[in-house]
């Protein structure tokens, strides 16, 4: 796919700045595998490497030296969004956070602060791009509606995957038990009465973030 090079050069900052923010998670976790020699926590690698697959199908969409069509839009589209959960995921890798010994308890809140930063990051920027290109072909409400929706979807997502220890690509290698697991949530709402709370709370929480995030964007630019 071609790119638009004025396009590239206006995005450059931002991908200075969440290189230099993973690099500083990099590192933290180089520095804590050195110190304690273990393993642990290594796999936050993995979860930033997942997380960034949707904020680059977004960018390749926006800096494509043409808009993209609905034939290339909605096959990247439904990817990016089965892949989009599992940037707000890395919030939950909070839950590891305990005392262990051989490093500092500040240096592994550090850390793993960094990588649910950077999984929030990459969610926002993967979004903004969506919105974008939603809005541009659908107009105003249609973009609104798409975020809410998507961010629902993964706030959803991330309680099957905290959870359930659902990942992304069982949507193609364990597709029955899958969709049997979720039909189970919306049959028994009040059984599963903590999937919902889950998709509620985190919903809210990143619709909110989003939004504050998109304004602090805007707040020197004329509002349109």
């Amino acid at each position: 796919m071609p790119l638009s090079l004025p396009a590239l050069r206006r995005r450059l900052p931002l991908l200075l700045a969440l290189g230099l923010s993973l690099v500083l998670s990099f590192a933290l976790i180089a520095g804590r595998v050195l110190i304690t020699q273990k393993l642990w926590l290594v796999f936050l690698l993995w979860n930033l490497f997942l997380a960034a697959i949707p904020f680059a199908l977004s960018a390749a969409l926006t800096l494509a030296a043409r808009p993209p069509g609905a034939r290339l839009l909605l096959p990247v589209g439904v990817v990016w969004l089965l892949f989009f959960p599992n940037a707000p995921y890395l919030i939950t890798d909070l839950f590891h956070l305990e005392h262990r010994p051989g490093v500092p308890y500040w240096y592994d809140l550090a850390l793993i602060l960094s990588c649910a930063w950077n999984g929030l990051m990459l969610a926002f920027a993967s979004l903004l791009d969506m919105h974008a290109l939603v809005r541009q072909r659908l107009g105003f409400a249609a973009g609104w509606g798409f975020v809410t929706i998507a961010l629902g979807l993964s706030a959803f997502g991330v309680y099957l995957g905290r959870y359930l220890r659902y990942n992304s690509w069982d949507v193609l290698s364990n597709p029955f038990t899958l969709v049997y697991d979720i039909v189970q949530q919306f049959l028994h709402p009040f059984r599963y009465w903590q999937a919902w709370g889950v998709t509620v709370v985190f919903w809210a929480f990143l619709l909110i973030a989003y939004a504050t995030v998109r304004l602090l964007g805007q707040s020197k630019e004329p509002v349109g």
